[in-house]
């Protein structure tokens, strides 16, 4: 089977293990939504045409595991990543509080040329979650104002809320800083270990 090469959008998706990463691309990519929860075993993607300033590209989002054991694997697929997607649970304190780190272990790795000037979108997700939501709106500003004011969307993979624009502007930044490089399309899925994926029932919304 030959491969192919085709000039696109590269996105990588990151946070801690249940925030909603995969819930999040299903629902952007295929308006799909599933209460059950199947960890990411090191990484997949998922592809959207889209048009971007009168422009037709292809969208690749990377999905990759928020498993500590996987941090160190992920310099294989963010190489030449054009945006970085920061995912963190609003019912979840920790899952914010380990952004920073999800950030600074995606640029050490990706080793852009200008660090401070690489886009970033953080998405607090499960905002249908009301009475549940322990992050303050003040202290996720504080942040993306310390950090060169990133971009911030409230979004629910499960109620389809914030989905397209928050995508929208990924892909938006994702575009200015494309280089027109050609970038190679893997066939199938990277799996690091498949005999430990399991599946719970523990929703990831």
């Amino acid at each position: 089977m030959s491969s192919r090469k085709k000039h696109l959008l590269k996105a990588i998706i990151l946070g801690d293990a249940g925030v909603g990463k995969t819930s999040l691309l299903k629902q952007y990519v295929n308006k799909q939504f599933s209460f059950q929860y199947k960890a990411t075993i090191g990484a997949d993607f998922l592809m959207k045409e889209i048009m971007v300033d009168g422009q037709v590209v292809q969208l690749q989002l990377w999905d990759t595991a928020g498993q500590e054991k996987f941090h160190s694997l992920g310099s294989a697929f963010y190489r030449n990543a054009q945006c970085c997607i920061l995912v963190f649970d609003l019912t979840d304190p920790k899952s914010f509080d380990t952004i920073d780190t999800w950030r600074s272990e995606f640029l050490s790795q990706l080793n852009p040329k200008d660090p401070d000037s690489f886009p970033f979108v953080i998405l607090g997700n499960k905002c249908d979650k009301e009475g549940e939501i322990k992050v303050s709106e003040q202290k996720i500003k504080q942040y993306c104002q310390s950090k060169n004011n990133i971009a911030y969307f409230q979004t629910s993979a499960k109620d389809n809320l914030n989905i397209e624009a928050s995508f929208e502007e990924v892909a938006k930044l994702a575009f200015k800083l494309d280089t027109n490089e050609e970038v190679f399309i893997p066939k199938t899925q990277v799996v690091l270990d498949p005999k430990k994926q399991q599946t719970n029932q523990k929703g990831c919304c």
